[in-house]
């Protein structure tokens, strides 16, 4: 797909944000634990209010302000890859949601260099920055609920 106008843009965000929702909604059907499948459902909400904003965005009724960059802890860059399609756990779930952040977060940023409307960009680099919180979160469990244990 060819991403030459904001329109384009933004409709690529929004179906973006959709399969994000769906990817959470797909890890809390996997979880055994009801707090397990209970994050993974709030963050399918949370994607799909991401959706909502690029949909403000669009009919010209919202522009985000970019926030101070978000701390990155890096835990999920160096891990092993996990098929989605197997039987997880916690763990592996967790890995899953942390790559999938980071592409997130790549993905708005990328997007916000190749524009040049100075409002559109910001807003991009906003939704990044929410995608880089949804990672440290991710990186914070994982931290206190996997590296804890071992």
């Amino acid at each position: 797909m060819k991403l030459d106008s904001v329109e384009k843009i933004l409709d690529y965000a929004m179906e973006k944000e959709e399969d994000a929702a769906q990817f959470y909604l797909t890890l809390a059907g996997k979880m055994d634990k009801e707090y397990m499948k209970k994050v993974f459902e709030g963050f399918a909400k949370e994607e799909k209010g991401h959706k909502a904003k690029i949909q403000a965005i669009k009919a010209g009724k919202l522009m985000l302000k970019a926030e101070k960059k978000v701390m990155d802890l890096k835990i999920g860059d160096h891990l092993v890859e996990v098929d989605l399609d197997a039987d997880i756990d916690y763990q592996q779930a967790l890995i899953l949601a942390m790559k999938a952040e980071k592409a997130a977060y790549k993905l708005y940023s990328e997007l916000a260099s190749a524009v040049d409307d100075a409002g559109l960009k910001e807003t991009l680099m906003a939704l990044a920055n929410e995608e880089a919180k949804h990672k440290l979160r991710f990186e914070i469990e994982y931290d206190d609920i996997i590296l804890s244990e071992n």
